[in-house]
């Protein structure tokens, strides 16, 4: 069973956001709670999200799961448990598979149709992978996701119809630097936002900009991307001549202590602060001349237009999810498949033996008989896949029990893809 939960911007706060995303969570420490075989975590500036493939098979199971995680997660963090669930939503089974969907196309990002979403998916399931956290379960929810991504970004357009965050950002600050050619920038950071906000500045017309890295990787960055390389001592100048500083790093960056000094006079500076948590303290605003823009401050300026994805990009999630929904039944379905087929394997290779001790043994009577064979297996075997899809498989291996005798191996995930392979 595959559960999910999720605090994002939807549910909890940003001040919430921030704590969880600074606790670093781990997915392999999941590993350790009962019955979680699989956890892949999604950490993205307005979504902590712990993605779990759960050994559960009733409700009880799927709660104490939950119940768990939230747990982790919440003591991690420094929040009580209570709070964060209230601040979070939990799903499980065929819903995890439509809100991923969702969330890897940007349709539930705080600007529709962000670009980074995707990029942040696939690293969430690159980093479980290198931590032994994942499963085939796991594996084949994110693969699909990143499939419905591409295919939502390539059939609507509406990748490029959203802004990415920081576009957005930028958007918003449009009064404060109305002659962007000769803006100042200061960026720090050389993570996920750093080139994506090197191009929104460039599509601006910016040409001055400086690069600092708390890392110390600015230089690569800056090589890389033809900007100028900031080192740890030029940090102090390159803030005193900057008209616009954009953070995103995975610590706090500038305060007020630090920023004072640099400042010469009250000439106007704006601080766009991407990072989560927060990279710059808020004292910073006490400052003459200083402005700062917050992950919260613009996700509250999100232009309603921005928040209304295209019924097509709805469309293709839900097929998505739909087309999950069968492949994964079908999967659930292939032991009870192999145990009936091998039975009528049995029956006609005992037939066939007897034949053969009768001396009526023909090609031609062995052709028909696996023929006949063939026809009989295929209606019942596609009822037990359509019964599956329905959430009805007890059933059919009910039925299977008493008409035939064959106990159903349970699903085994290690060993699935091979023998869905076989029986195909």
């Amino acid at each position: 069973m595959l559960v999910c939960v999720s605090a994002s911007h939807r549910t909890a706060s940003f001040a919430v956001l921030e704590r969880l995303t600074a606790a670093h969570p781990d997915p392999a420490a999941h590993l350790a709670d009962d019955g979680v075989q699989g956890a892949v975590l999604v950490t993205t500036c307005n979504r902590v999200e712990a993605y779990l493939d759960v050994a559960a098979q009733t409700e009880a199971q799927i709660d104490a799961a939950v119940s768990t995680a939230i747990e982790r997660l919440a003591t991690a963090a420094g929040i009580d448990p209570g709070e964060l669930r209230a601040r979070s939503r939990t799903m499980s089974s065929s819903r995890v598979a439509a809100h991923l969907f969702a969330v890897a196309s940007g349709l539930d990002s705080v600007v529709v149709g962000e670009d980074e979403i995707a990029g942040q998916v696939r690293r969430a399931l690159a980093d479980a992978r290198a931590a032994g956290a994942t499963t085939t379960a796991l594996e084949r929810l994110f693969q699909m996701a990143s499939t419905t991504s591409r295919g939502v970004k390539n059939t609507t357009g509406i990748n490029a119809a959203g802004r990415s965050m920081v576009r957005l950002a930028l958007d918003l600050t449009e009064s404060r630097i109305p002659q962007w050619a000769g803006a100042r920038v200061l960026i720090i950071g050389t993570g996920a936002y750093a080139r994506t906000t090197l191009a929104a500045l460039r599509e601006r017309g910016v040409s001055t900009v400086d690069v600092a890295s708390p890392s110390g990787r600015e230089q690569q960055f800056a090589s890389r991307e033809g900007v100028r390389p900031v080192g740890a001592g030029e940090v102090p100048a390159a803030l005193g001549r900057a008209d616009l500083i954009i953070t995103s790093t995975n610590q706090v960056a500038l305060d007020a202590g630090r920023l004072a000094p640099a400042r010469r006079g009250e000439r106007p500076l704006l601080i766009i602060d991407l990072g989560l948590p927060g990279n710059v303290t808020k004292d910073v605003t006490g400052l003459p001349g200083v402005d700062l823009l917050d992950l919260e401050t613009i996700s509250l300026h999100a232009p309603v237009a921005e928040l209304n994805a295209s019924a097509q990009a709805h469309d293709l999630v839900a097929a998505a999810t739909r087309e999950y929904e069968t492949r994964t039944a079908a999967e659930t379905a292939a032991p009870a498949i192999v145990a009936y087929r091998g039975r009528i394997e049995e029956l006609l290779e005992a037939e066939l033996a007897r034949a053969r001790a009768r001396g009526e043994h023909t090609e031609e009577v062995e052709r028909a008989l696996r023929h006949f064979a063939g026809v009989l297996v295929h209606s019942p075997t596609a009822r037990v896949r359509d019964l599956a899809t329905q959430g009805r498989l007890p059933e059919a291996t009910d039925a299977l029990a008493a008409l035939y005798g064959l106990h159903v191996p349970p699903h085994d995930e290690k060993t699935l893809g091979m023998t869905y392979r076989r029986i195909g």
